[in-house]
């Protein structure tokens, strides 16, 4: 070391994550040798630095420290392959010297922490628990009154002060003398601490004297000229300050704290984004990986990953452009008096060039290379709690490594590794560890297969560690806390739901103890609203067992008796209700019925049996009444209340909807309700809301009245009688209902209305699928049969409905099959008369 420094430790400011600070880092511990590095942080991490030498450990990483008693309260230190901590950590221990943590211990901070949260000031430390306390440093916005960083780039006359560092620290390459970058920023810093305080806040100076206790500790057992210190460039100032021991520990007596354990977990770059709420963050840790790794050429290096990536985005990019970006680059930063061009110049070039001046693939450049999506690695030999333990051994087994890139997980369930992940998946969701999200699947409804969106983000590593008082092993600590769940669940459809993801989860010692909460809250609900927000989910967990090979069949005898109170508590239910109310009814009579749809699939081949224990004929007879009986009684249910005139419109007439779609009821019959719920003896807002439920609602109404002009002459009828003052009233209900419609349903209806009544056709055969729908001059429609187009069209009509492919193949398919595929093909080639037009 000079001569100035003969009797004081080397101290290297530095900006966190900043590669031309790591580069200089390295530079001058290359030239200094010291015998000892003192790095900021947490000093409990001494006791794990050891692994960032293991080959299995790969930046970005963090260390995270916990309270032993809540996993909860946590806190991160992240540091990348191109921040100067990392950097240095890695040259002591390549070098053999010893390297130690000399920031407040973790102990102190996240006890503090706590107390600052109880107190609702959120300082101190980083939002989403992320490292803090750092907002002084180079390059930080925390607790200071002042950006270091952004006032030595507004003095020097700069507008960005990232634009600023980039040229002064990033750009330059290293200087001849390997400490003068960290004498001059550390005499920039004093000025600035001079100008404008130490930033304010008592953490801080908490702070920095541990450091310089720690930093007094080293100088004792080694030379102090022996000594390194890499730390945020604002704290160099107070390291260098001569106070006495006595001053330092008197600001630490009485610290708060806890009991804290310290680890490494994988990190990722874009959490190290500004973006994510991390204080010291920066806005370009992809861009800066490059700057770090690129032993020369960088803007060269890095106009080939852009046009690689645009070229797998099948975008046309060729050498020719990577030059023609490369050379405005360069233009651009001889302009901008810049000594090499930077991120703003490379990005002004790849929009101009690459991009063709759009900023939509431009932004797919800076979220896949600017951001970044790489996800670290910490070896095996890291603490970690029992549950990451078998967590890890899980995703080994079965394939499922964890990505900071979100992709797709297509699921079969039928086969045996898949059915392994997807239980794996469940089983994280229901301990709050939110790896995997479900998605409608592409291309299937079937119950055998399962789509989800995979990616990991470093927070659930806490996550894990919480979950963790639940058990040892994802299964153990999955059934823990689905049965404590259970017992302080509020409503009775939080027990279904629950019951259903332990079924999904293949939770067998759980489910027990969910129905047995199931059974007892089920008896004491008497609101039906609460009972049918409860059936649907039960009785989607019957159609798991077949598949997932779990048992069911304590879920049987709930879902009936569950069903039957429904079906008695409905009726009075829908009387006396309000419009809001009856909106909440008639989606609760919508979930019934597909509840009772799919309860009545379970026949005798189902094999479910009405409850554990029950005798071998149990199966069959669920089945039985599952088929025979729950479908006739809710039908019987849903005509009650279609009749009944004191239940709410829009319940009345989805009822009579549900019935007509079920073939309970036929044409005349409907048309019969209808005109007494839109007589004029009716109220016209309550008749629009019998319309609303009869037709609206996403239901296929539109296309209904389209085929059946019988049921719109009566909507057109009652429409044309209401009042002025009533239309007013109605309007908003009506809109909202046929504003629904698709386009092409809502034209046709005009065409029918616009021709009145004179041009309807009557008759008992004009009803739905009948003569009605054959419309002289209304357009896609034909006025008689185009026999080449029902030729044309009959062969796929056969193959839909399973019959012979040739007409005559066998006097199987018999007269009534020739008839009923003629009258498909009928239909078909008059609905193409006006089309071929």
């Amino acid at each position: 070391m000079t001569g100035a420094r003969v009797r004081e430790p080397l101290l290297l400011g530095v900006r966190h994550h900043g590669p031309g600070s790591a580069r200089a880092v390295r530079a001058a511990l290359d030239a200094g040798r010291p015998d000892v590095v003192l790095v900021e942080g947490p000093p409990e991490a001494d006791a794990v630095v050891e692994l960032a030498a293991d080959e299995g450990m790969r930046p970005p990483v963090a260390l995270l420290a916990h309270v032993v008693d809540e996993p909860g309260r946590s806190a991160f230190w992240p540091l990348a392959g191109f921040s100067p901590e990392w950097v240095a950590i890695r040259w002591a221990l390549r070098h053999g010297v010893p390297v130690r943590f000399i920031d407040l211990p973790a102990a102190h901070s996240l006890a503090l922490r706590a107390e600052d949260d109880r107190e609702g000031e959120g300082e101190g430390e980083g939002g989403d628990g992320e490292r803090g306390g750092d907002g002084g440093d180079v390059g930080g916005k925390g607790s200071v009154r002042v950006d270091p960083l952004g006032v030595l780039a507004e003095t020097a006359g700069y507008d960005d002060p990232e634009r600023w560092w980039e040229d002064v620290v990033e750009h330059r390459g290293t200087a001849d003398d390997a400490f003068a970058p960290f004498e001059a920023v550390g005499e920039a810093m004093g000025a600035l601490r001079e100008a404008y305080g130490d930033g304010g806040h008592v953490r801080d100076l908490v702070r920095e004297a541990h450091m310089r206790i720690q930093v007094r500790a080293a100088q004792k057992e080694f030379a102090p000229e022996r000594v390194a210190v890499v730390c945020g460039a604002w704290h160099v100032p107070a390291l260098r300050q001569k106070t006495t021991v006595a001053a330092d520990r008197g600001l630490l007596k009485g610290l708060p704290k806890v009991k804290a354990e310290m680890t490494w977990v994988p990190w990722t770059h874009r959490r190290l984004s500004r973006a994510s709420g991390y204080g010291a963050g920066i806005t370009s840790p992809g861009w800066y990986a490059h700057l770090f790794g690129a032993a020369d050429r960088p803007v060269e290096r890095w106009m080939t990953k852009v046009a690689r990536l645009l070229r797998d985005e099948d975008r046309p990019v060729s050498s020719a452009h990577v030059i023609e970006a490369v050379r405005l680059a360069d233009t651009l930063a001889a302009m901008r008096g810049r000594p090499l061009a930077g991120l703003t110049e490379t990005t002004d070039a790849v929009r101009a060039v690459m991009c063709e001046g759009s900023d939509v693939p431009l932004a797919l450049v800076h979220d896949k290379l600017v951001v970044g999506d790489v996800l670290g690695e910490v070896p095996d030999a890291a603490p970690a709690v029992p549950l990451q333990r078998d967590l890890t051994r899980l995703q080994r087994r079965l394939r499922l490594k964890p990505e900071a890139l979100e992709r797709q997980l297509e699921l079969d369930l039928r086969k045996e590794t898949d059915a392994a992940r997807s239980r794996l998946l469940h089983r994280l969701r229901l301990l709050g560890v939110a790896w995997g999200e479900p998605t409608a699947s592409r291309g299937s409804t079937g119950t055998f297969r399962e789509t989800w969106r995979l990616r990991w983000e470093p927070e659930l590593a806490v996550r894990v560690a919480e979950a963790g008082v639940w058990g040892t092993t994802v299964l153990g600590a999955a059934t823990g806390k689905a049965s404590s769940d259970a017992v302080d669940a509020g409503a009775l459809a939080d027990v279904t739901a629950l019951a259903e993801r332990c079924l999904l989860a293949d939770l067998p010692d759980a489910l027990p103890v969910v129905m047995r909460v199931l059974v007892d809250r089920a008896a004491l609900d008497t609101d039906v609203g609460h009972l049918a927000q409860a059936l649907p989910a039960l009785v989607r967990s019957l159609r798991y067992g077949d598949v997932r090979g779990t048992g069911t069949e304590a879920l049987g005898e709930v879902a009936l008796g569950l069903a039957e109170r429904v079906f008695v508590g409905l009726p009075p239910a829908c009387t006396g209700l309000d419009a809001d109310a009856a909106l909440e009814m008639r989606r609760h009579v919508d979930a019934v019925h597909q509840a009772v749809g799919l309860l009545g699939e379970f026949g005798p081949s189902s094999g479910t049996g009405t409850s554990a224990g029950a005798g071998a004929g149990a199966g069959t007879e669920f089945g039985a009444r599952a088929a025979e009986g729950v479908r006739a009684r809710w039908y019987s249910v849903l005509r009650a209340l279609a009749e009944r005139e004191s239940v709410a419109g829009v319940v009345r007439g989805r009822c009579v909807r549900l019935l007509l779609d079920g073939g309970e009821l036929g044409d005349e019959e409907v048309a019969r309700l209808m005109g007494l719920a839109l007589s004029r003896g009716s109220a016209p807002a309550e008749g629009a809301a019998w319309i609303e439920g009869f037709v609206g609602g996403g239901s296929g109404g539109g296309m209904l009245l389209v085929h059946d002009e019988r049921l719109l002459g009566l909507v057109d009828d009652w429409l044309c009688g209401v009042s002025e003052g009533a239309f007013t009233d109605v309007l908003p209900l009506l809109r909202r209902t046929f504003s629904a419609y698709e386009p092409g349903v809502r034209r046709t209806l005009g065409e029918l209305v616009r021709r009145g009544p004179a041009g309807r056709p009557g008759g008992a055969g004009d009803g739905i699928g009948g003569a009605g729908g054959q419309v002289e001059g209304l357009p896609g429609f034909g006025t008689a049969i185009d026999p080449t187009r029902a030729d044309a069209v009959a062969p796929i009509v056969r193959l839909l409905l399973g019959l012979p492919t040739e007409v005559g193949a066998g006097a199987d398919a018999g007269v009534e099959a020739e008839a009923e595929v003629e009258t498909e093909a009928a239909v078909v080639g008059n609905g193409c008369v006006g089309v071929a037009g």
